[in-house]
């Protein structure tokens, strides 16, 4: 049986916790920054745990 393969842009955008949740950054933080307050682009910069119902989507793309 061959090796299974990971789904590389997943792979650069979510990262496996040691519990087996999936971490993920947030969008919006790119451009267009200067109509953003300073908070809410301080809390942009914080990684958040994936839903549950779209971790297991993400599991399927990442199996390593």
């Amino acid at each position: 049986m061959p090796k299974m393969k990971t789904n590389k842009g997943a792979a650069k955008r979510f990262k496996r916790t040691g519990s087996g949740k999936i971490r993920r950054n947030s969008a919006f933080t790119s451009h267009i920054l200067t109509s953003k307050t300073t908070k809410r682009k301080r809390n942009l910069r914080k990684s958040s745990i994936m839903a549950a119902s779209d971790a297991k989507r993400i599991k399927v793309l990442i199996p390593y």
